[in-house]
């Protein structure tokens, strides 16, 4: 599954604190040979947390036995896949944390509905989110569950993932839960009950463990072989969906008795005292096109509810006919969901003034188009969506389902994005919440939007609601799904709160004409004999890399040094470390010291090469060098050094690889940077924009209005610092004929030899000094800004591109398929914030220093 940027920043920042992390325990541990102390003073766990999230505060916690618990949370809103960086987050914490592959995981969840969508997912081999799981396990998952029983070689040689509820895990009613009970299912993991210093010393080591209340005599403690105990002995990676609802001090308690290495949370609305390490914005995931958006809002005055259910049963029978039209040109398939909101749901509830689920249903069968397997009903005592999830889900062509009535049983971890609708039919007396309802309706089917505009937003129909009162509720939804910056996307009956409306800024009609026009040039490949097609990274390039050629001995420049510290002890695995001799028991097992798992390695490395045997053969060469040099002790010390080294090395060679191909495609003419006739979305400037009418304007850095821009208008919003320091200085020069700020992931891009497309920040269009040609402008200059705090490796690939876009520009032939864009030249530039006015000094006075071209073959 390929990453979205906001997710891949997530990673980058959680692999940057495990890696602090691991080195300052590793530290501190060196240090408490000498003084155990000054060791213990050492707060490891702030001192990486201050390095990579400076300005963040850090509320420190321990663990059931006093050791430091390092704990971070991922803000992230509802739609961002908060389950697939869980299972991306698992196998960094292995990797670069805990440095073992296998071990226990310990996922807690606060629901039913998401405990059963998360097992589901997880046991299924085929879905991405186990998938993830095995590439870090080699193939050696387990998901388990409470009832479950596991054995020590279990832990030992698998990633076992234990999926809890909440509820389950909470200490307040301990006595009364099977996991606190003694269990025969985990006696493996404890002491024989006649081995009394064995006893004795694990509740040295581990003094929280339960045991019975009384000593039984002669034989002293006995502790219990429950499944908390094994938790506790385990010291599991603990995993938090949905965190913000484990912070009363019960869930804190009980989470901290498990004695976890580490708890990672994940939420979109985190409490004030989460350990947020990094925060994703509504705007990320709108830019990525996870989430619906507008959401557009009816709100009807009839005094009838059923006027309201039919406005939003009819407008969900539109969706679906678009949904199958979409689907009959080869689009994805979508069967929009309508959800309702009940006033009652209960067998006993149903009276007189009150909406209740089955007055609903007997309405909706009315309709001589709605069948009884088209309704489901959603309650604390009927779940008609349980059968459904058990054979494939809502998504599952086969589903028959359109319409879902509850009260408020889907108001948390509920997930489909085929939930188009939502029908509100509560009393807006009513203290029954619609907050969290807006949720369910927001996440796009698939993650990436459609052809079709009606079926990239959302809908919600209400019932005699008092407008401002249904927007600060909507409103309020918005902020505990984490799209609290995205409330302008809220319409009331074409309304927008705060913003306004949603209106067109028009073209200006000066340039109308001519950016009618202009067409914007792409690297095409051949599709047929005469047909030519937009290049794709995957498809074009990456299948076409030659990975055999890929140099091992890139990866060969490591200096390998001996680790100490703690990190590879197995600790209540075996019966021997209950041995009395503390040396022994703390002596390492020998597998975990030598053993170097190619199979492991290989899948780690299937992102910079997906040609697993030649991953795997790629590994064996790298290990053996160092093998050939090193003792073999080191190098499994070293093992997680060397595999991240690994992987910078061969994505560098992967991208040599792919440029090589690239140009040899360019070389044979099997790719082009050509300009085509055919609108491929991207390669035209957009007639319109939608903006908020309210929205804030932007204004030139001169305190004067832009003029010279395509469109009337310019948001503040759309433009940084610098950006309006270029536009502004553009707009003085007397050769600009117009300017437009391209749009990131939504106008005009460039695709490379790496997997992402570059957006460039402004296209120019200009004329010639103090000439008087027949055409307004003849000069096209596309240029992407560069902040100094941005200037990295990605900066020079991009110039790079640029460059050669720029050469290709210039050949006799590049617009012969288009010959409106035959006279005229185009540059491509990257220009840093440090030399942006001396840069565009040079481009205005220089131009485009080649011959001009006067036409096509």
């Amino acid at each position: 599954m390929i990453l979205k940027d906001y997710q891949r920043k997530v990673l980058e920042c959680t692999k940057e604190l495990l890696v602090q992390l691991y080195a300052r325990r590793e530290k501190v541990e060196r240090m408490r040979e000498v003084d155990a102390e000054m060791a213990n003073s050492v707060d490891w766990v702030k001192q990486a947390f201050d390095a990579v999230a400076p300005n963040r505060y850090l509320r420190p916690r321990e663990n059931g036995i006093g050791e430091k618990l390092p704990n971070f949370c991922l803000k992230v809103p509802t739609g961002g896949g908060k389950t697939l960086l869980a299972t991306r987050a698992i196998d960094l914490v292995n990797t670069h944390y805990r440095h073992n592959q296998r071990g226990l995981v310990l996922w807690i969840v606060p629901t039913s509905q998401i405990y059963r969508q998360t097992l589901r997912a997880l046991k299924d081999r085929d879905h991405p989110y186990r998938q993830q799981l095995d590439m870090a396990s080699a193939g050696r998952t387990l998901v388990l569950e409470k009832g479950s029983g596991f054995s020590p070689a279990d832990v030992a040689d698998h990633l076992c993932v234990l999926i809890l509820m909440l509820p389950s895990a909470n200490r307040q009613t301990k006595e009364t839960l099977r996991m606190f009970r003694d269990s025969g299912g985990f006696d493996r993991f404890f002491p024989r009950e006649d081995d009394h210093a064995g006893q004795e010393s694990l509740l040295r080591e581990i003094p929280n463990l339960d045991t019975f209340d009384q000593e039984s005599g002669f034989w002293g403690h006995q502790i219990k072989t429950s499944l908390g105990n094994t938790l506790r002995i385990l010291k599991p990676l603990i995993i938090l969906d949905e965190g913000h609802k484990a912070y009363s001090e019960g869930a804190k308690a009980t989470l901290e008795g498990f004695n976890p290495c580490m708890i990672v949370e994940l939420s979109a609305t985190p409490p004030k005292d989460a350990n947020v390490l990094v925060e994703i914005t509504g705007k990320a995931l709108n830019d990525e096109e996870m989430i619906k958006l507008d959401l557009n809002i009816q709100n009807s005055n009839s005094v009838n509810w059923k006027d309201t259910l039919l406005a939003a049963v009819e407008h969900r029978k539109k969706l679906e006919v678009e949904a199958m039209r979409l689907h009959e040109q080869g689009g994805d398939y979508i069967r929009p969901i309508c959800v309702i909101q009940v006033e009652r749901t209960g067998r006993d509830q149903r009276k007189s003034g009150f909406i209740h689920a089955e007055d609903v249903r007997e309405y909706l069968l009315a309709h001589a188009d709605i069948q009884p397997e088209n309704i489901a009903v959603k309650s604390s005592q009927k779940d008609e969506l349980k059968d459904v999830d058990d054979v494939g889900g809502l998504m599952d062509e086969r589903c028959p389902i359109r319409f879902i009535i509850t009260k408020q049983a889907l108001q948390e971890g509920w997930d489909c994005p085929f939930a188009y609708v939502l029908a509100i039919l509560t009393n807006p007396g009513s203290k029954t919440a619609l907050t969290q309802l807006v949720g369910r309706i927001l996440r796009q089917p698939y993650a990436r939007k459609t052809s079709n505009a009606l079926l990239n937003e959302s809908y919600v129909y209400a019932f005699q609601r008092k407008g401002k009162d249904l927007l600060n509720e909507i409103r309020k939804g918005f902020g505990l799904e984490g799209l609290g910056d995205l409330q302008g996307h809220v319409a009331l009956d074409g309304e927008r709160k705060d913003l306004g409306a949603m209106i067109s800024s028009p073209m200006q009609k000066q340039f109308k004409e001519a950016a009618r026009k202009l067409i914007l040039p792409a690297f095409m490949i051949r599709d047929g004999e005469e047909g030519w097609r937009p290049v794709h990274y995957e498809t074009d390039i990456l299948s076409r890399v030659p990975w055999v050629q890929m140099d091992a001995s890139k990866a060969f420049d490591l200096t390998l040094r001996e680790e100490t510290g703690r990190g590879r002890m197995r600790m209540g695995l075996e019966e021997r470390i209950f041995n009395e001799d503390p040396e022994a028991a703390a002596e390492p097992l020998a597998d975990a010291a030598s053993n170097l798992d190619y199979a492991f390695a290989a899948c780690h490395l299937l992102d910079v090469c997906p040609n697993p045997w030649r991953g795997n053969e790629l590994v064996r060469k790298v290990f053996a060098h160092y093998l050939d040099s090193n003792p073999r002790q080191i190098v499994s010390d070293n093992f997680v050094h060397i595999l991240e080294h690994m992987r910078g090395k061969l994505g560098e060679e992967r991208d040599r690889l792919a440029h090589e191909v690239f140009e040899s495609l360019l070389s044979s003419g099997e790719m082009r940077f050509i300009v085509v006739s055919e609108n491929l979305g991207f390669n035209r400037l957009p007639k319109e924009r939608k903006i908020p009418e309210k929205a804030k304007r932007a204004w030139k850095t001169n305190g004067k209005q832009f003029e010279l821009n395509l469109f009337e208008d310019v948001l503040e919003e759309d433009m940084n610092e610098l950006e309006n320091m270029v536009a502004s200085y553009m707009e003085d020069q007397e050769e600009l004929f117009f300017w437009y700020r391209n749009a990131s992931r939504k106008d005009y891009r460039v695709q490379g030899w790496k997997r992402e497309r570059i957006y460039a920040d402004f296209i120019f269009a200009l004329s010639e000094q103090g000439k008087v040609t027949a055409e307004p402008y003849s000069r096209l200059y596309v240029v992407e800004t560069k902040g100094t705090h941005l200037m990295n490796e990605d900066t020079d690939y991009k110039r790079t591109v640029f460059n050669r876009c720029t050469e290709l520009a210039q050949e006799s032939d590049w617009a012969h398929l288009a010959p409106e864009m035959r006279s005229k030249r185009m540059r491509f530039e990257v220009i840093a914030e440090k030399e942006w006015q001396s840069k565009l000094n040079a481009l205005l006075a220089e131009g485009v220093p080649q011959k001009e071209v006067t036409g096509g073959r």
